[in-house]
């Protein structure tokens, strides 16, 4: 998997309508930017569409035709992703950074695609309307998120954009609601929803209740401080101040690092975290009741946000249980075994991540698995000490478990890039063959769990999740 950090190289580089920065950042972060693309006529022509089309026979159809808006390090992963999916077809790029506009149009003639390339968002809109665009993928920076998905919605198109949703709880609930009143399709891009890997282990093992009752969970995203440092860019393509400004951006230092700036994201919680904290709501079937967190610049003085983040969340679950669930995101070292999600029932704990290498299934002594291995939910491997990874692919968990427990695998085999199978899932949707797997209202719900964690650390206390927080 692509690390998210390194993705930062451009995720878009925010691609832009005719929002200037003074006019879209007085106001609240979403709302006037909001406010001022749903006034403009070509969002407002555009009937509500059914959710799904009729399905059509597979052979049979035309290609969809998608544009990009966002080329930068995210833009490109969801293209390669995209590259072995038939039956789609690129015609429009958007960016504001002419290096990245470059790098995706000559990308895309290499598999002959042949999009126009544009800076201007409604521009892109129009282009893509005149040539029977039908979808729009969004990899811009966070703050761009809710205002550009909201515009192609209105105008006609179905989107497929990454996560966060927006770095505001208004702007994510602004995309649901134009989800709705649109009937147009939006998937977020919480790509794990649609991963063989997790699927297999939500269905077999968790709601199999094959572990026991979870007492427990955690996660973690941890990365070093190379992983971390700042993202540089060729002195000659710097883009000038006057169009830095137009996009909401003070120089180009913010431009090429915008996580690490409140303005235009929500940190490493939203960055890294985002895609972890959305698998235990999901996993539980639960939503949190509470959450505590401490974080901050333990490293990092010149950046807006926390480097380092820890919380712990209280799942009330459907039964009345509780799960506390333990996360963070450490950006100043690697250890402890990169990224991963582990759940810890009294039968047993899963660990599960998009690495294959740290995929295991910890049985506690007391516990029979006769019937699962034979069902093949799971397959029994060696002990870890014996599998060829390195010692960096392996947690404490991991070592320590090898002399009580027995460890498995799971009988899933991952060919596919992270991404492809969520793509191919909103592609799917559109032909109506399939249901998102993730779409804009239950990533909201999702995604309402990780808005609270900053607050959470500002305040230096438990804070508590009221009814509300989840809604629209």
């Amino acid at each position: 998997m692509t690390h998210e950090r390194d993705r930062a190289n451009g995720r878009g580089r925010a691609v832009g309508g005719r929002l200037n920065r003074r006019g879209f950042l007085r106001r609240s972060t979403v709302g006037a930017g909001l406010m001022m693309l749903a006034t403009r006529a070509r969002a407002q022509e555009a009937a509500p569409a059914p959710a799904t089309a009729p399905a059509v026979p597979k052979g049979t159809e035309s290609p969809i035709r998608v544009g990009l808006v966002g080329c930068g390090a995210q833009g490109r992963v969801l293209l390669e992703a995209c590259m072995p999916i038939p039956g789609i077809k690129f015609i429009a790029v958007c960016d504001i950074w002419p290096y990245n506009l470059r790098y995706a149009a000559n990308y895309l003639t290499k598999f002959n695609h042949q999009p126009s390339s544009h800076e201007d968002f409604e521009e892109f809109l129009s282009a893509g309307k005149d040539k029977g665009m039908e979808a729009v993928i969004v990899a811009t920076p966070d703050i761009w998120h809710s205002p550009y998905t909201v515009q192609a919605l209105k105008a006609g198109f179905h989107v497929y954009c990454e996560k966060m949703m927006s770095n505001t709880v208004d702007g994510a609930r602004a995309m649901v609601r134009a989800m709705k009143e649109t009937g147009r399709l939006l998937q977020i891009g919480h790509q794990r929803r649609s991963n063989p890997r997790y699927l297999h282990a939500l269905e077999k093992i968790m709601r199999g209740n094959m572990i026991g009752r979870v007492v427990n969970a955690g996660g973690q995203w941890n990365r070093s401080i190379r992983g971390s440092v700042d993202l540089t860019w060729p002195e000659r393509y710097a883009l000038p101040q006057a169009t830095l400004e137009k996009y909401g951006y003070k120089n180009m230092r913010e431009f090429r690092n915008w996580r690490w700036f409140r303005t235009y994201s929500g940190g490493p919680i939203s960055d890294l975290g985002a895609h972890q904290i959305d698998i235990f709501g999901w996993f539980l079937g639960a939503r949190p009741r509470s959450v505590m967190a401490s974080g901050g610049s333990d490293y990092f003085k010149d950046r807006e946000w926390y480097d380092n983040v820890m919380t712990i969340f209280e799942y009330e679950l459907p039964g009345g249980d509780v799960t506390r669930v333990a996360y963070q995101v450490l950006t100043t070292t690697s250890a402890g075994g990169g990224y991963y999600e582990t759940f810890m029932g009294v039968d047993g704990t899963l660990k599960v991540s998009e690495n294959e290498a740290i995929t295991r299934v910890y049985k506690e002594a007391h516990a029979d698995w006769t019937e699962w291995i034979e069902k093949r939910v799971i397959r029994p491997i060696e002990r870890p000490d014996t599998i060829p990874v390195s010692l960096s692919q392996v947690s404490l968990l991991d070592v320590r478990a090898t002399a009580d427990l027995d460890a498995f695998e799971l009988p899933v085999e991952m060919a596919k890039k992270p991404h492809q199978p969520h793509l191919e899932n909103f592609f799917d949707a559109i032909r109506g063959r399939a249901k998102l797997n993730c779409p804009a209202d239950e990533a909201f719900e999702s995604e309402a769990a990780v808005f609270k964690v900053n607050p959470a650390v500002e305040a230096r206390k438990q804070l508590t999740f009221e009814p509300a927080d989840f809604e629209v």
